[in-house]
């Protein structure tokens, strides 16, 4: 038969599908007002500097190619050139290993041609003593050129040879832009001048650098040394230490239980550790994740957010994760329920991911090191971070005694863990503070249908009949899922109209110009404003009307006390929101504004635009 717990650990449990759902529904909507261009990767730490937004690559480095005939005792030359934009520069194809990223080239495979020696640059590089790395760097400004000779295979015409490959290399001036490959394609030309090389061209660079699997043991060692330092460390970072109650809790429960059972525990718990750091490894390694780049993606900070506020509400006896001694129990007569594998892989889960946040001490310089390493040693390093943050609860498991000085569990554990919740609600004001300011209000509006989910389930005992039950899980789920999907269409938006600040000087001044004008009075805590400016004002329609008759849009913003904004509505005969008024470049039927208040449609809206007509053309000169 199998063991219940070991069967939910299969299966992700019902709230925990419904966040997850929810984000997943809501995150493509989150995602286009996150403002960030297509293809940016985010920002992280390197040397000093951030990256720059990967968009930019093609705008700061171009590259050309060329081959040259065989002549005489001259062989056939392969030409790559790299021209940077003023002020940035790329690095060498010789950059010595534990530096920065090393330029590589590498051609498309082709029975026409064979490569018969390496790349050399005609242009020395730049070398100098980097504060960021132990070896010096060798960088290229301006332009480079490297050339590498070649053999046409019998009977090519080289007149019809086009050879295709790319460059690999980081561009940096301030800011450095993620490693990118560079399309090169070449085709006869007469070739380019070289210098005399002093070993013949089909034999290897001078002195080629060191392969990234040639690193010493002794600078291997040292970086994993510094690894596992930087793990344990991390135990010890605010990020970390408001989760740590988690494993708090489990240590009291695990004070008296038998020595094999602590440490199958604990390593549960570490299993679920690791298995973040091998996945961020893997993220890191295959699509060029840093160390808690999730975190610049908003829905994951959103779904953490949720995921933390849910936790501090089981902590706080509203409803019960149903993973057994995940959090412990709500109810103080099952206070001894024993945490099970599932409940310890998860916790170390959890706490990982808590702990991306911060670098800690060592690993700011290990993760600029990774760049452009090999699989072996990004999965070595983030494994050796893994087991160093892991080693305290490796070291209990081994030794079991260490916890005797601990109380026995009993009643007082749930006051203790009503407290503990209190720690979590703080983490959730943390991270409310990582997100960008848009993002509060349908991130607090989805906390409350979480809150609501979880009372319902929550309220719902255990005797109560399947039916009961499920449909308590069924009602609550879909409950915050729909709040969610509601606050993050409705509540995040962003106005596209071109709105200017209003102001009276603002609004005569335009008039006096012969200006067609379009005011919104409208406020944050007026949701019938808001609601006209997404279904009525902000439209595509409307939108289209205003700039095809030149209307200047203003925004009134009553958010906050205005007495400027109140006269104005005071002069136009109103004394509350919303309003939107409309002034002509000349008057209308003897009208010099049309007001439209209360709830209003994109109808009418088009209907007082057209009315109003254009703006008056601008003279000539003008």
């Amino acid at each position: 038969m199998i063991n219940r717990h070991a069967f939910q650990l299969f299966h992700i449990q019902p709230l925990l599908i419904a966040v997850a759902g929810a984000f997943l529904l809501v995150s493509p909507v989150a995602a286009q007002f996150d403002g960030s261009p297509p293809g940016d990767w985010g920002q992280g730490d390197f040397g000093g500097g951030l990256f720059a937004p990967a968009g930019q690559a093609s705008a700061v480095v171009t590259v050309m190619g060329q081959f040259s005939k065989a002549t005489g005792e001259k062989p056939a030359r392969l030409f790559i050139t790299a021209k940077m934009a003023q002020g940035w520069h790329i690095y060498s194809i010789t950059q010595k290993e534990g530096g920065p990223i090393r330029t590589t080239i590498k051609l498309d495979p082709s029975p026409r041609y064979e490569k018969t020696g390496e790349f050399r640059a005609i242009q020395p590089p730049d070398v100098k003593q980097d504060e960021f790395f132990p070896v010096p760097s060798e960088t290229h400004h301006g332009t480079v050129t490297w050339y590498a000779p070649i053999k046409l295979a019998d009977g090519v015409d080289p007149a019809t040879l086009v050879i295709t490959g790319k460059i690999n290399a980081q561009a940096c001036e301030k800011s450095c832009i993620r490693p990118t490959d560079y399309p090169m394609t070449a085709m006869l030309g007469p070739g380019m001048e070289v210098p005399e090389p002093t070993k013949p061209e089909s034999a290897a660079n001078n002195e080629a650098p060191k392969t990234a699997d040639s690193i010493d043991a002794s600078e291997l060692a040292v970086t994993l040394g510094l690894a596992l330092l930087g793990g344990l460390l991390l135990n010890l970072m605010p990020c970390v230490l408001p989760v740590i109650s988690l494993k708090l809790l489990s240590f009291l429960e695990q004070a008296g239980e038998s020595r094999s059972r602590v440490l199958v525990l604990n390593l549960w718990y570490v299993v679920g550790l690791m298995s973040v750091f091998l996945l961020l490894a893997g993220l890191n390694a295959y699509f060029g994740y840093s160390w808690g780049e999730q975190f610049t993606l908003p829905w994951f900070k959103v779904a953490l957010t949720a995921l933390v506020f849910a936790m501090a509400l089981s902590f706080l006896g509203v409803w019960e994760i149903p993973i057994p001694g995940f959090v412990g129990s709500g109810r103080a007569g099952q206070l001894q329920s024993r945490e099970g594998a599932d409940g310890a892989f998860f916790k170390g889960v959890f706490t990982t991911v808590m702990a991306t946040p911060c670098a800690g001490p060592f690993l700011g310089p290990l993760f600029g090191f990774l760049l452009g390493k090999p699989l072996y040693l990004i999965f070595g390093v983030y494994g050796a971070i893994g087991l160093g943050m892991a080693s305290p609860y490796l070291l209990i498991g081994i030794f079991p005694g260490l916890l005797r000085a601990l109380p026995k569990p009993g009643a007082w554990m749930e006051t203790l863990k009503q407290l503990m919740a209190f720690f979590l609600l703080g983490t959730v004001v943390y991270l409310f503070t990582t997100m960008s300011t848009k993002y509060f209000i349908p991130t607090l509006s989805l906390l409350v249908g979480l809150w609501l989910a979880c009372w319902w389930i929550g309220r719902t005992p255990l005797t109560a009949s399947q039916a009961k039950r499920t449909t308590a899980w069924l009602g609550g789920t879909t409950v915050a899922a729909l709040i969610g999907l509601l606050a993050f269409t409705v509540l995040l938006y962003e106005s596209k109209m071109p709105w200017q600040p209003f102001s009276p000087a603002a609004l005569d001044g335009a008039r006096s110009d012969g200006k067609t004008v379009m005011v919104d009075f409208t406020a944050d805590w007026c949701p019938t404003c808001k609601w006209n400016l997404k279904m009525a004002v902000d439209t595509p329609k409307v939108r289209q009307l205003v700039d095809a008759n030149s209307v200047v849009p203003m925004l009134a913003d009553w958010t906050d006390e205005s007495p400027m904004i109140k006269q104005t509505l005071n002069r136009l005969g109103r004394d509350s929101i919303p309003v939107l008024a409309i002034y002509p470049a000349q008057p209308v039927d003897g009208k010099e504004v049309i007001i439209l208040s209360d709830l209003i449609s994109e109808r009418q809206v088009l209907d007082a635009l057209k009315a109003a007509g254009p703006s008056k053309p601008t003279p000539a000169g003008l």
